[in-house]
């Protein structure tokens, strides 16, 4: 699997919950060990290997790798795709993987052992599973893209670019007043990065490292996560703290002063009108 897919979403499928890692494109991959388990929740890994035993399948998976990693060991692959079909040919996702140097399988191993496939093949799986759960998967993944979709519109990148603008305004505010003449770049920047983490706490309630601990398998960090409202609270917190640090105001007491400000700012842009106001912001739906 591609290093930058470490977005995690769950798609539901007739109750059954279907993890997909996403990287924010279309090149997702979604649980197969999830999809089996709609079959059987005691032995899903066997499920996936007999499925992967049919030679159809095998050349299948032969053809998505050739169509899109360079790296496929092609002489390998007919080796196996000559076994395919006999009685005694067995295949797991594991040695697909290390026999081939396949990306369109992704296999873990240990006490939370998943098997992910690249949203083409899982498709393809499900279809063998049941062509109706198939359906009901591909519906709550189109789902799952529309949110992304909405949430990468316009108004969340605009809201974006504002909160890196104004960031300006707040390290222009930090160098003038909080790092004295003649102090190391690095001091300097332990500072900057102190005055950040003022405001990810009084938004977020944690610093960025805190976040990063509770959330190891995000791509982005704790503001890329944030929602419109969030990003748009954040915008003016950073004109705020400017503010009260050119008034010379102390870190605990602008730490409380701009988590006030937080509460009530959320609370106006999630009310009823707030919300309203931040639909204009997004793109008109296709």
């Amino acid at each position: 699997m591609p290093k930058d897919k470490n977005l995690k979403e769950t798609i539901i499928a007739k109750g059954t919950e279907i993890a997909v890692i996403s990287g924010g494109d279309d090149n997702d991959y979604i649980s197969l060990t999830d999809i089996a388990k709609y079959k059987t929740d005691e032995n899903p890994g066997y499920v996936i290997q007999n499925w992967m035993r049919n030679r159809n399948v095998v050349q299948f998976l032969g053809l998505c790798e050739k169509l899109n990693n360079p790296n496929f060991n092609c002489l390998k692959f007919e080796a196996i795709e000559n076994e395919a079909g006999l009685n005694s040919f067995v295949l797991t996702p594991k040695k697909w993987i290390e026999k081939t140097e396949a990306i369109g399988i992704t296999s873990k191993q240990g006490r939370y052992a998943a098997t992910f496939a690249h949203s083409d093949i899982a498709f393809e799986f499900a279809s063998w599973i049941s062509p109706e759960f198939k359906l009901y998967i591909i519906k709550d993944y189109q789902r799952l893209k529309s949110d992304e979709n909405s949430r990468l519109s316009i108004g969340w990148n605009l809201n974006r670019t504002l909160a890196k603008i104004n960031y300006r305004i707040h390290t222009d505010a930090i160098k003038d007043v909080l790092i004295p003449p003649d102090v190391t770049p690095q001091k300097q920047n332990i500072t900057y990065a102190n005055e950040a983490d003022l405001l990810n706490v009084a938004l977020f309630g944690m610093t960025a490292k805190e976040w990063r601990q509770a959330n190891l398998d995000a791509k982005g960090n704790i503001r890329d996560e944030a929602s419109l409202q969030q990003l748009i609270v954040l915008s003016n917190m950073e004109s705020l703290n400017a503010v009260f640090i050119r008034q010379g105001l102390s870190q605990k007491e602008r730490l409380l002063r701009l988590n006030a400000n937080a509460k009530q700012m959320m609370k106006s842009l999630l009310d009823s009108a707030g919300i309203e106001q931040l639909k204009k912001l997004e793109p008109p739906k296709k």
